[in-house]
């Protein structure tokens, strides 16, 4: 079972790989606007009160790193490689929370299990946050009001999956965000990570299958358990400085 999900994790890959050869063709049209959101932030960010300060810095700095991954999806459908180094997934994961408090998420409260032995993952740290600012952005959306996230991170070090023949993934790092929302429809459940596979209305169907895409540029296994009332994206990644398949 465990050789099945990971055949699939790759499928997910292929296709999200596609959708970002189409949007690329649109990066150019994107990057203009948010060029001009950019402009406009840092123009208000001397008029504004010190605690208002923070939110234009946020504006700015968050179409930086939008307009670097429009740069990187162009750069991918060409066959570009995405570059890795160590990031801290809490620090990612700060970040990503930070955000949604600040928009969507402000009408819940988040509960933070951090595992502070939990050691750096090659990655690309805008991926990550883009990744994971989709997954915690279907978690808000899908609560009510005072409701609760729980975020939990840990270390296991005997984690490995088995990926057909006598490969074996090590995935000691896990990351686990967990909504008390209304669960994924049963008919959903097996191809959520699809391209324009969504249960929301007007949903484009896209994010989850660049969180696939992500994890498996990050020779990483997401996965998803859902019932009424509990649903969990558990991703889990190898640790920095692996070397293959183990």
């Amino acid at each position: 079972a465990l050789a099945e999900r990971l055949r699939g994790q790759s499928m997910f890959h292929g296709a999200a790989r596609s959708i970002s050869a189409m949007s690329a063709l649109l990066a150019h049209e994107v990057k203009n606007p948010l060029a001009g959101i950019k402009g406009a932030a840092q123009l208000l960010q001397a008029d504004l009160s010190p605690e208002n300060q923070e939110f234009a810095r946020m504006i700015v700095e968050e179409t930086n790193r939008v307009t670097a991954l429009l740069d990187r999806m162009e750069g991918f459908a060409g066959g570009g490689q995405v570059a890795l180094a160590p990031v801290n997934i809490h620090e990612v994961l700060d970040h990503c929370l930070r955000i949604a408090s600040a928009s969507y998420g402000a009408h819940m409260s988040v509960r933070r299990r951090y595992d502070p032995s939990l050691p750096p993952v090659d990655g690309h740290r805008d991926l990550l946050i883009q990744a994971f600012l989709n997954i915690v952005k279907n978690a808000f959306e899908a609560t009510e009001n005072k409701s609760e996230m729980t975020v939990i991170t840990s270390y296991s070090r005997g984690r490995r999956l088995s990926g057909g023949g006598t490969a074996r993934l090590h995935v000691p790092i896990q990351v686990e965000v967990i909504d008390g929302g209304p669960g994924i429809p049963p008919e959903l459940r097996d191809n959520i990570f699809d391209p324009f596979v969504s249960g929301k209305s007007g949903g484009s169907g896209l994010g989850l299958a660049l969180v696939a895409s992500v994890v498996a540029d990050h020779g990483g296994l997401v996965e998803v358990d859902s019932v009424p009332g509990r649903t969990v994206f558990r991703i889990n990644f190898p640790p920095a400085g692996r070397e293959g398949p183990q």
